[in-house]
C-alpha cells in the first residue's frame, strides 16, 4: 500500500472529503482564472473520464482514461491535439504517469492476474514491461529526457522501495537510511530523484537522491509529514507538508532552504510540480471546491479553473510554463486540460 499518493494518478481530494487520515490528504483554494492564459480541455474519444498527469517540453501530455466498464487505459496527446490511446503489452489496464522530451512514456499496468508491472513505451509505440528484482507490484512515476525512470515497488513483505531504472534497463533500488517505506516520484535531467519515506515512528520525510546515489533527507521545519513530488533541473523540489490539521505547499531550494506557502484564502494546499524557473503548480481548497494554482518564482499566485469545473487538479508544468491536469465537471466527470500562459 502506498504511504500516500494519488493512487492511479489521481489526487486524494475525494479521500479528504470522505474523512481520510492526514497521510491520505490532498486538497487546496481558489481565485479567478488568469486573464491571458488559455485553457484547452479534452477527452479521449469514448472515455468516461480523462486524467492528464504529465507534460513534456513539446507540450505533449500523457495520462489515462476510463472506459464504459471502468477500466483504465493510457493515452498520449500530441501538442496538435491528436490523441493516441494505448495499453502496455500484456495489459488489461494501463496507467501512464510520465512523459519525456522524446515522447517516451512510462507508467504501470495490470496483467489481469493481479500483477502490477512497470512499462516504458518508446516514441514509435513499442512497449517494454519491467519489474525490479523481488517486486510484487511496480509503480513508475517519472521519466527524464535520458530515459531514466523512477518510481517505487512493493516486495514480498509488503515493504515499499524506491527505484531508478537506467536507459539500458538496469534497475537500482533506493531506500534512505532508516526507511520503512520509500516512494520516489520525480527524476530530473541530471538523474536526481525526489520523493519521501516513512520511518519506524510513522514520520514521513522528504529526500533528494543525487545521481551518484547520495541521499539527503529533509523536513519542512516544525512538521513530521513532508511530501515532495516534483524536482527541477537544478535540484529544487516542491510538494506539501501536513502539520496537525494543516496542509501547505513548500519549495525546497537547491541549497537546502525550505519556504512554505499557501494561496490567499487556502484551507489546504498541495504542490506537485516545479519547472526550471521555479514556477510551481498544484491545487488548493477553499472549503468547498478545489482550484488550480500557478505560483511564480517571486511567490505571487494565479488561481485558475477550466470553465464548468467543480474541482481542478493540475499535476505537471513544463519549462514553457504550460500546465497539464484534469478537472471534474458539475456531474463529477473528469476531463483533461492544458493551460498555456
Amino acid at each position: 500500500m502506498s504511504i500516500r499518493g494519488f493512487g492511479s494518478g489521481r489526487s486524494s481530494v475525494s479521500a479528504l472529503r470522505n474523512g481520510a487520515s492526514a497521510l491520505a490528504l490532498c486538497v487546496l483554494a481558489a481565485a479567478p482564472a488568469a486573464a491571458r492564459a488559455t485553457i484547452t480541455t479534452f477527452d479521449v474519444h469514448g472515455s468516461t473520464g480523462t486524467y492528464a498527469v504529465s507534460i513534456n517540453a513539446s507540450d505533449a501530455a500523457a495520462g489515462y482514461y476510463t472506459d464504459t466498464e471502468g477500466g483504465a487505459h493510457a493515452f498520449l496527446r500530441a501538442a496538435d491535439g491528436t490523441i493516441t490511446a494505448f495499453d502496455a503489452k500484456g495489459a488489461v489496464e494501463t496507467w501512464a504517469t510520465g512523459i519525456n522530451r522524446k515522447s517516451a512514456v512510462t507508467g504501470y499496468f495490470n496483467d489481469g492476474n493481479g500483477g502490477i508491472h512497470g512499462f516504458v513505451r518508446n516514441a514509435q509505440g513499442k512497449s517494454t514491461p519491467f519489474d525490479p528484482k523481488g517486486s510484487t507490484g511496480t509503480t513508475p512515476r517519472s521519466i527524464n529526457d535520458g530515459g531514466e525512470i523512477t518510481g517505487y515497488f512493493t516486495d514480498a513483505n509488503f515493504v515499499i522501495h524506491g527505484f531508478v531504472r537506467a536507459a539500458d534497463g538496469t534497475i537500482t533500488s533506493l531506500d534512505p537510511k532508516g526507511s520503512t517505506d520509500t516512494e520516489a516520484y520525480s527524476i530530473n535531467s541530471s538523474g536526481d530523484v525526489t520523493g519521501y519515506y516513512a520511518d519506524s515512528n510513522g514520520a514521513v520525510h522528504g529526500f533528494v537522491r543525487a545521481a551518484d546515489g547520495t541521499i539527503t533527507s529533509f523536513d519542512v521545519p516544525g512538521t513530521s509529514q513532508t511530501f515532495p513530488f516534483g524536482i527541477n533541473g537544478k535540484g529544487a523540489t516542491a510538494g506539501f507538508y501536513v502539520n496537525g490539521g494543516t496542509v501547505s505547499g513548500f519549495v525546497r531550494f537547491a541549497g537546502g532552504k525550505v519556504k512554505s506557502f499557501d494561496p490567499p484564502g487556502s484551507a489546504a494546499t498541495e504542490a506537485y510540480a516545479i519547472n526550471a524557473a521555479r514556477a510551481i503548480t498544484g491545487f488548493w481548497f477553499d472549503g468547498s471546491a478545489v482550484h488550480g494554482f500557478l505560483r511564480s518564482p517571486t511567490g505571487s499566485f494565479k488561481s485558475f479553473d477550466p470553465k464548468g469545473s467543480g474541482d481542478t487538479e493540475p499535476f505537471a508544468i513544463n519549462n514553457n510554463g504550460v500546465i497539464a491536469g484534469y478537472y471534474s465537471d458539475q456531474n463529477g466527470v473528469a476531463h483533461g486540460f492544458i493551460r498555456t500562459p
